[in-house]
């Protein structure tokens, strides 16, 4: 008998991940928040702090060996990024207080923003759902797991440059970097083979041509609230890939206003797929996803049904 993707789930023991430097520092002040909310629920709670991403992940793999009946994490994209490397695949549910700046995760779900009480009581309130995610292989063969958008081509060019750069702080960082691609702007030579493509006789369709950018969804948005793949479907199985041909700096101009409502992909420019995995090729290009670093390409990439279970508000 098949599970079934939406359930009741009992909690009483949580790990919460905390990530120090999420909102700009305001992570630990939500993360006291919800603690004090668990205890006075009659919540257990552990929670952790790495000194780094790996220190993180290392605590995070080690507490669930203790099984707990959740994982929290407080903070924003890139802590939950931490968290499912660890989560995949493991049964163990995802809790999220949100407290980033972009909070893709949280948009796509539906959970309380700047209210950790609020987000808490999701969480113990204990409906949770089954999902996809995108599963990175890298070219050394390693894996990375990713719960919204790998972006590769222009985009991950900006988070090149915002990676590199030491001033300004915050958010104008990475404004910054992308006026600094946005006149570097130039074609980008991509080879893709998608496989699994519903709408493709033979199953795969090959895409051989200079592009801007391409993205690969199992989520909606990216970069706190841009549906670069309005249409995806986080439960089917599939990738909504966006592709942007290359062309003069106008039509990139153009195409950003209308993605923050996902109409970019209406325009001439833009060309959508889906495909249930796909080998991504260019050279010199790095792929991001859920906004951290995730690998030089080329890489193959899929959606990987079922692989997690996230608590969610109650339908």
């Amino acid at each position: 008998m098949t599970e079934p993707k939406s359930r009741r789930h009992e909690v009483r023991s949580v790990v919460v991940l905390t990530n120090p430097a999420a909102g700009h520092g305001n992570a630990p002040h939500a993360a006291e928040r919800a603690i004090a909310h668990f205890q006075k629920r009659g919540v257990k709670c552990v929670q952790i702090v790495g000194v780094d991403a790996d220190d993180a992940l290392r605590l995070s793999r080690k507490a669930l060996e203790h099984n707990p009946d959740a994982f929290v994490v407080t903070g924003g994209d890139g802590v939950i990024s931490i968290a499912l490397q660890a989560l995949a695949g493991s049964g163990i549910p995802l809790g999220i207080i949100p407290a980033g700046t972009g909070n893709d995760h949280a948009r796509e779900y539906d959970l309380p923003v700047e209210a950790p009480e609020d987000a808490v009581d999701v969480v113990v309130d204990g409906w949770s759902t089954s999902v996809d995610l995108g599963r990175i292989v890298r070219p050394d063969g390693t894996e990375k797991w990713f719960g919204t958008v790998m972006a590769t081509g222009f985009d991950s060019l900006v988070s090149d440059r915002t990676n590199r750069m030491k001033w300004p702080h915050g958010r104008m960082r990475y404004n910054f970097a992308i006026v600094a691609e946005f006149f570097n702007l130039k074609p980008l030579p991509f080879k893709i083979v998608l496989d699994g493509d519903p709408a493709s006789t033979s199953g795969e369709t090959v895409i051989e041509k200079d592009l801007t950018l391409v993205a690969f969804g199992n989520t909606r948005s990216y970069g706190g609230g841009m549906l670069i793949a309005p249409d995806a479907d986080r439960s089917d199985g599939l990738l909504d890939v966006t592709v942007v041909d290359a062309g003069p700096r106008f039509r990139l101009i153009r195409l950003f206003p209308t993605v923050f409502k996902g109409k970019h992909v209406n325009l001439p420019d833009v060309h959508t797929y889906r495909a249930k995995s796909a080998r991504v090729e260019s050279p010199g290009i790095t792929a991001y996803a859920d906004g951290e670093f995730a690998s030089d390409l080329p890489v193959t990439v899929s959606a990987v049904p079922d692989a997690l279970r996230i608590l969610v508000p109650k339908p």
